[in-house]
């Protein structure tokens, strides 16, 4: 597997289009990032790291609305790949639907969103788009 955050976003859109509770993907510190993110803007509603072999999984339990069962991520756009790399200033941090969702930003300070990136002056590598 050459881009293994495509794979964990893939298999977020894959759980979300079959409806799935909970997705087990395997863990890495970045993903690890990227989920915690997730469940401190709302798009999914819990998360556990399981130490379980040498790598480890994360299980994410999906949120969906009770009334229309439709999911809290409507879309999992994976922006900068392995091969083709897209990087960002702070002042040309990308809006997101008019600032309705967020952009994944790797930094020199960690793995953030594309606000609080803007807020703290710093550019970094933006790995995707949530909404």
């Amino acid at each position: 597997m050459t881009d293994p955050i495509a794979d964990y976003l893939t298999r977020l859109r894959n759980a979300i289009q079959a409806k799935h509770r909970v997705v087990e993907v395997p863990a890495s510190n970045l993903k690890k990032e990227i989920t915690k993110i997730l469940f401190e803007k709302g798009y999914i509603l819990n998360y556990k790291f399981v130490e379980d072999g040498p790598q480890g999984t994360i299980k994410v339990a999906l949120k969906y609305d009770p009334v229309n069962k439709v999911n809290a991520i409507k879309k999992l756009e994976r922006i900068s790949s392995p091969g083709m790399r897209k990087y960002t200033g702070y002042k040309d941090m990308p809006c997101v639907i008019n600032g309705l969702g967020i952009a994944i930003i790797s930094t020199s300070k960690g793995v953030m969103t594309n606000k609080e990136a803007a807020e703290l002056k710093i550019g970094g590598e933006v790995l995707c788009y949530v909404y």
